[in-house]
């Protein structure tokens, strides 16, 4: 294989990894086939079959992926942000918000692969990766005074239902009960117990 085929078959793995990343959390890792994905980024089916194993194999490496942007998210928080305390906060509203909810396939792969990972009893490598991205999510979360995995639950609970009945009242009421739940004193930022419109 030649250098520059080399480099547009990386190029090709990088693009399927990327699509899948976005349309598994939109659709659910059975709700888009692999000649659909493969469609959707100009290739063939054979071509996918030269990059990937299996279907598994790519999207434990598109959970992998979404993770890998969830990282640079929360990073962003505390760059933004200056202090982890306000960080935590900010990603509160962000996460609870009408945005996130309304784009999952760019949204928190914690909530955007659950359901997947819930029908999926062999899941193996897919369901390993997927627990490592929660428990660095939960890390994230997480001070010396409060365990990060309880609001993480709270929060991916909270945005799988206001996608559920997004459309209606109860959608809205979904994510500033919530959201005020999280934030109201002694909440992750007290000084911050109304949300901004």
């Amino acid at each position: 294989m030649s250098r520059v085929s080399q480099a547009q078959a990386l190029e090709n793995r990088r693009r399927a990894v990327a699509a899948a990343s976005q349309l598994f959390r939109e659709r659910g890792v059975n709700g888009i086939s692999v000649a659909d994905l493969m469609k959707s980024i100009g290739l063939t089916t054979g071509g996918f079959y030269k990059q990937f194993a299996s279907k598994e194999a790519l999207i434990a490496e598109a959970a992998q992926a979404a993770f890998g942007d969830l990282d640079l998210l929360l990073a962003s928080f505390d760059t933004a942000q200056g202090d982890h305390d306000t960080a935590r906060g900010a990603l509160v509203d962000f996460y609870l918000s009408a945005e996130h909810r309304d784009r999952p396939g760019t949204g928190c792969p914690t909530a955007g692969f659950a359901g997947d990972m819930a029908r999926e009893p062999t899941a193996g490598e897919v369901r390993e990766t997927y627990a490592t991205g929660v428990q660095e999510f939960a890390s994230w979360m997480s001070t010396d005074t409060d365990d990060g995995l309880p609001i993480v639950a709270t929060l991916v609970g909270a945005i799988l239902l206001a996608r559920a009945t997004a459309g209606t009242e109860l959608s809205e009421q979904i994510l500033e009960s919530t959201h005020k739940a999280l934030t109201a004193p002694p909440g992750l930022h007290p000084q911050s117990s109304t949300r901004a419109a």
